[in-house]
Parts: C-alpha cells; sequence; structure tokens
C-alpha cells in the first residue's frame, strides 16, 4: 500500500487512482461470498461518465452478499511504474490485486479498446486466453454495445451479457455463488451460466468458415445450448435500480454533471446508428420517479448541473411537463438542466431556450448528411429548412456558436452530397448574420466522422469507403469551407477503418490482438497513442487482410459474425430498411406512427410504446 502512496507521487494526474471519492464503497472482503471487479477499459476520466457502470456499482454493492470495486486502463505513465515496479494492476476501493477477485467484468463502449482489455488482464497477472485460464484465476465477463459482435474477443472473455444488465447480474451472482457452494469447476459453472437468458459463452460454440475466408456457420458444441442468444431488456424501468448516490469523481470528468436517464432505446431509425436498434423498444420512466431521483441524485452528490439523457432526449414524449415539473425545484437551488442530444426542430431550441437562461454555450445538431438526397437514404428525417428553422431559433435566443455534425463515406455519397456540407455550413452563418450575431464571435464547427458498417444496423452489409478515399472526402471539405469563422473537425479514417474490421470481425482477430497487444498497441482511441504501423504489421503477421472485414459488400446470404447473437430485430426487418435505402424511401417512428413490425417487442415480450402526435 505504501508502495502505491510512493507510485501516485510520480503520475501525471493521481487522482485517477487514488480513490476515495464521496460515495465511493469500500466493504468488508471476508464478509462476502463473491467479489468482482468493474474493469473500464479507458482512462479515469471516460470511465467515469458511463451511468452505466454507476447503475451496475449501485445494484451489485446494495446486496449483502456482494460488493464492486472499479479499475480503469491506467494511463501510459502509471503504466511504466507498475511494470518496473512488479505492482499488479490494483482497484481503487480497496487497492487489492485485480488477480484476488472472483470476476473481473469489462464494459465495451468502443471497439478501439480491446487492446486496452488485454493490457489491462496483462498487468493484473490473468491468463489472456480463456482456453488456458486456470482454476484460481478471475471469471472474465464482459458486456456492453460492443457485446453484440462479441465474436473478436471470444478467445480471452469467458462469458457475454447481451443486452441490459440490471437484473441478469443478479441471475449470475446467485449462479456464481450457488457453483462455488458446490465445488464446481469453471466449465461446470460456465455450461450452467449458458442456460441463463442473454447470457453467450463463446467455448461452447465453434466457428466453421468456408475455404475462401466467409463464415459458413458458428453452431453451438452441445445440443442443448441455444443456438441463438436473445438480448435482456428492463421492461420496467421505473422498476430498476437507479444510482442516486453516485461515485462523484475527485478529478473532471468528460461528463462532470449528475445524470438522469429519462427513457431508453430509439425508434427513429437512422439506418447507420447501432444504438437505435440494440436498445429497442423505447421504455419511457415517469415523470413522479424522475423528479424524485433528480432530487436525490443533487442531494448526494452537490452537482449544479442534471443531465437529462438518453439517445434523443427531446424525444421524451412527457418533456414539456417534466421541464415544467423541474424548473421550480431546481432553479432556486441553482441546479440547472442539460439536455445531451438536440433534434434540429424548433421545438427542441424552445426546450433548451427554457433550460439555458442563463449558461450559453454551443448548441448541437446532427443533420448527418449534406442533402435531402442522402438524407433519405439513411433515413435521417431532417430537412434543411427544419435546421435552418432551429439554427434561426438558437440565434435569436442568444446562442452564439453552432456545431453540426455530418458523417463522410455514407453509402452513395456524392460529390454533390459534400458540397451539401459546405453550403449548410454557410446557410447556418448567414442565419446568424441575420439574427444580428456579432461577427467576431459567430462560430459554426464542422464535425465529419467516417461512416463505420456497425453489427445488427440495415448497413451492416455495407463496405466502408477505403482510407484514401475518406481522406480525400476530407481534405475537398477543408479545401471548401474557407470562411474563418468555420472550424473542422473530422475523425481520422484509419483509427475508423481500424473500427470498422473489429466492428464486423470474427474469431480469427484474436490472433491479430495479441500480436496488436505484444506490439505494444493500447490506448488507440487516443490519437497521440494510435500507431497505424503496429495495426498493420499486426495483420500481416496473423495471416489476415483486414480490408476482408472493413471493405467487403456482405451479401443477405452470407452468416455474419454476430447472426447468433439475437437483438430481437428480425433479420427481414433489416434487409427491407437496407432496401429502402438504395430507393430513397423514409420510414416513420412506430412510436408516433403504425407498427414497422421490427419484430422486438413480440420477441422479447414488451408492449410496444405507442404516443399521440404531438402538437
Amino acid at each position: 500500500m505504501l508502495e502505491i502512496e510512493r507510485l501516485l507521487q510520480r503520475v501525471e494526474k493521481p487522482g485517477r487512482y487514488a480513490g476515495g471519492e464521496y460515495n465511493a464503497v469500500r466493504k468488508n472482503w471476508d464478509r462476502v461470498a463473491v467479489r468482482v471487479a468493474f474493469a473500464f477499459p479507458d482512462v479515469y476520466e471516460v470511465g467515469m461518465s458511463h451511468l452505466g457502470l454507476q447503475i451496475l456499482y449501485g445494484i451489485v454493492n446494495r446486496r449483502q452478499d456482494a460488493l464492486m470495486e472499479r479499475v480503469f486502463a491506467p494511463w501510459p505513465d502509471m503504466e511504466a511504474l507498475l511494470r518496473t515496479k512488479g505492482i499488479p494492476l490494483f482497484t481503487i476501493e480497496s487497492r487489492r490485486p485485480v488477480r484476488d477477485f472472483d470476476i473481473l467484468a469489462f464494459t465495451l463502449q468502443y471497439e478501439l479498446t480491446y487492446t486496452n482489455v488485454l493490457n489491462m488482464m496483462e498487468l493484473a497477472g490473468i491468463t489472456l486466453t480463456a482456453a488456458a485460464r486456470g482454476e484460481n484465476e478471475p471469471l472474465v465477463i464482459a458486456g456492453g454495445p460492443c457485446a453484440f459482435n462479441p465474436e473478436p474477443l471470444a478467445a480471452f472473455v469467458d462469458l457475454f451479457v447481451i443486452g441490459e444488465g440490471e437484473e441478469v447480474v443478479h441471475e449470475l451472482l446467485d449462479a456464481y455463488i450457488r457453483a462455488r457452494r458446490e465445488g464446481k469447476r469453471r466449465t461446470a459453472f460456465l455450461r450452467d451460466a449458458a442456460d441463463i437468458p442473454g447470457v453467450y459463452v463463446p467455448s461452447l460454440y465453434a466457428a466453421d468458415y468456408f475455404s475462401d475466408g466467409r463464415i459458413a456457420g458458428i453452431r453451438p458444441l452441445l445440443p442443448d445450448v441455444p443456438a441463438r442468444v436473445t438480448k435482456r431488456v428492463v421492461r420496467d424501468l421505473d422498476a430498476a435500480p437507479f444510482p442516486t448516490h453516485p461515485v462523484v469523481p475527485t478529478i473532471e470528468a468528460v461528463h462532470d454533471r449528475g445524470m438522469l436517464e429519462i427513457f431508453r432505446g430509439c425508434t427513429r431509425g437512422c439506418r447507420f446508428c447501432q444504438a437505435g436498434i440494440i436498445y429497442r423498444p423505447v421504455r419511457e420512466r415517469s415523470l413522479e420517479r424522475l423528479l424524485a431521483d433528480g432530487q436525490e441524485l443533487v442531494r448526494n452528490t452537490g452537482y449544479d448541473e442534471i443531465s437529462l439523457t438518453s439517445l434523443s432526449s427531446v424525444d421524451y414524449s412527457q418533456l414539456y411537463p417534466l421541464v415544467d415539473r423541474f424548473l421550480p425545484v431546481f432553479k432556486p437551488e441553482r441546479v440547472s438542466i442539460s439536455l445531451p442530444s438536440l433534434r434540429a426542430d424548433a421545438f427542441a431550441v424552445e426546450i433548451a431556450r427554457r433550460l439555458q437562461e442563463v449558461r450559453k454555450g454551443t448548441l448541437t445538431f446532427a443533420p448527418e448528411a449534406g442533402t435531402q438526397r442522402l438524407r433519405d437514404v439513411i433515413n435521417k428525417r431532417v430537412t434543411e429548412e427544419d435546421l435552418l428553422r432551429a439554427v434561426e431559433a438558437a440565434f435569436a435566443s442568444g446562442w452564439l456558436r453552432v456545431k453540426l455534425y455530418f458523417m463522410v463515406g455514407l453509402p452513395t455519397e456524392t460529390e454533390t452530397d459534400l458540397d451539401g456540407i459546405t453550403a449548410l455550413a454557410a446557410s447556418v452563418l448567414k442565419v446568424g448574420e441575420r439574427c444580428g450575431v456579432p461577427k467576431g464571435r459567430l462560430r459554426v464547427t464542422v464535425s465529419a466522422a467516417c461512416f463505420v458498417p456497425k453489427a445488427h444496423t440495415p448497413f451492416q452489409w455495407e463496405p466502408q469507403a477505403d482510407r484514401e478515399t475518406l481522406r480525400e472526402k476530407i481534405l475537398y471539405l477543408k479545401r471548401r469551407l474557407k470562411d474563418r469563422r468555420i472550424d473542422l473537425d473530422w475523425h481520422d479514417p484509419e483509427t475508423s477503418f481500424l473500427e470498422a474490421v473489429f466492428a464486423r470481425g470474427d474469431r480469427r482477430l484474436s490472433a491479430v490482438l495479441l500480436a496488436a497487444r505484444r506490439l505494444g498497441c493500447r490506448f488507440d482511441g487516443w490519437r497521440e497513442h494510435f500507431d497505424f504501423a503496429r495495426w498493420q504489421q499486426a495483420f500481416a503477421e496473423s495471416g489476415l487482410d483486414p480490408a476482408d472485414y472493413a471493405y467487403r459488400r456482405y451479401d443477405y446470404s452470407e452468416v455474419l459474425a454476430w447472426d447468433h447473437i439475437d437483438t430481437g430485430v428480425s433479420r427481414d426487418f433489416l434487409v427491407t430498411e437496407h432496401q429502402r435505402a438504395y430507393r430513397g424511401e423514409l420510414t416513420p417512428d412506430c412510436r408516433w406512427e403504425d407498427c414497422l413490425a421490427c419484430g422486438v417487442c413480440p420477441e422479447l415480450g414488451v408492449a410496444p410504446v405507442i404516443l399521440e402526435v404531438r402538437s
């Protein structure tokens, strides 16, 4: 313990590892039956902004027979000290070695953290491959959005949790405690765990391949193991536990505010969006529950800002009543309310105006594409008129800065669509001038992300544009966006390429991950640490061509690496949406119009949410 204290004096941000935060839980190690280390494979500031961590941390630590502590990816300065001193990776709460825990639970939020997963296991002294892991080593589990294609990490993870964890975490812990009590070995427990809905045990499945490298099938190795694993979903969010005593970071987190989830799921149907599929169906929290949780959250943390979080917070059906209830309660306490995302319409701006009467930061809108044709292809039901009316309302209400999110490399994109991005940015500037925003203070930021085809989306069959093409598109925008009041941010084509490889990858990529880890790859999502040359070497050593994963157009008849993972949304629906994209046909939101027969409600046994059209 003393040696760790000395280490903290030698790193850039000791608060990442020091612990002792307000609302942190420290339980008696010897009085619990199961001990879990929750691992976030990125730095503390990123991980402490993750609501899922806070939810599971509260759930597990409320149990009398279990404890959960946290561990984050150590920054390279701390990693170097751990390796030099021979100190194993430790948790924040008790500073115990991670390898002493019964379960090491990773959350997978982003494909470019996979090398951090391996690096953290290595620093903890845990055998990397699940097949070689000993009986006395921690059980390695993983969940989160990236678990919906678990195959690239299948060699390293004992079991994956597919879907929402609030309920299944209890079932897993109960099964683990029972297996320990009965003296079962790891393999016997994993066989039992495979019977829990939403649990995928990779070692109980085999992947077969054709001679040309395409997947022939993924099959269970035992007759009573399910051929498909269906995601878990919490049907009643009001009845689900919510963290009103979250751990308050000691150093500034990426999102340094209280988070209040107002609903879960999204049915807007953007065809590139994985979250819109894997978090279906839409489920809302009640006004009464939100108000009670919000008051508890402020009382127990001291935050002066509450963020109303969801995939599209303005779509909460009772948003006006919610604001009417919240403002009289929190405004006298000088607690502000914020929305993390806005639709490009005047309703959204009016809500933002009411919530931000004093602070006028940057308003962010996501038109995603520069022309109406391409917005129809991706099912982004936003017109240029919608956007400009929203921007006008924003400037008229006192905002000086607007950020516009776009994607480049979308299916069917042409140079005309890129010209549309520059034209939209110029139009936004003109609206600002017309609204009287001082020229020296008016700013428009254009953010250009590279399209990445994701599993379980209508665009899962689409190829990604090659790196050179994406780079040319970004350079084209740079040449065209000449006004100094317009800033251009863009995503690196190489990191987006790697993201696509692992988003659509299969089990063979485990060899690549091992090689990349050996070559020193980690923190690949951080520009200053990403080294594409090392990744190229890792693929070459493994005998795999990454272009086969990112650049190939898949056929409808092909078996995809994630076909055995069931989101509840039918394959037929995704095929139909893919075909509608090429016809430029829009698909409505089923919350406001007729059921689209995507399959998720009957598949998961959830009643659909149908709302009256809002005036």
